[in-house]
């Protein structure tokens, strides 16, 4: 007998509905950043939480300029990217207790960019033995936690940097 596993969320990422213009570039209003996932905006880099997470806490790190490829980045920008990495490895450490993380770039469509006009890092926080059966029979992904449970989790730690 087969099983099934609903996850009714995905319905959107899979039937290939985005939303209009680009998630990097959010407008001000009138929905709130917790509607939007966003934990973090400065003048250059913005933090959102992957609306079609791998894992919990898989994020997503964007500097400000709509720009598509990394080469063309400005350096300030760059290394706002980095020190934001590295605080969002720390806050992740501290509230999610994982063993390691990918972190990395798709550039271009080809490479699995999904927003490929606007460069973004993803952040994937990984836990020892999270590769389980799901994902290898059926590219099936278990997150263990709400989106809004956690993002009120890690809000209060990400408007406490200045970056």
């Amino acid at each position: 007998m087969r099983k099934v596993m609903w996850a009714p969320w995905r319905g959107e990422y899979v039937g290939g509905k985005r939303e209009p213009g680009c998630i990097f570039c959010p407008p001000e209003g009138p929905l709130p950043d917790e509607e939007r996932l966003i934990l973090y905006r400065s003048d250059k880099v913005l933090v959102i939480m992957n609306k079609f997470p791998y894992t919990t806490g898989h994020l997503l790190i964007a500097p400000k300029s709509h720009i598509g490829e990394l080469e063309k980045l400005p350096e300030d920008e760059l290394l706002a990217m980095m020190k934001m990495c590295q605080e969002a490895i720390k806050i992740l450490k501290e509230v999610l207790k994982p063993h390691g993380f990918n972190a990395g770039f798709n550039l271009g469509k080809v490479a699995g960019a999904g927003y490929p006009e606007h460069l973004h890092l993803q952040l994937v926080p990984r836990w020892e033995g999270d590769l389980n059966f799901l994902a290898v029979l059926d590219d099936v992904h278990l997150i263990s936690q709400h989106l809004l449970t956690l993002y009120r989790k890690l809000f209060p730690y990400f408007q406490e940097l200045k970056i």
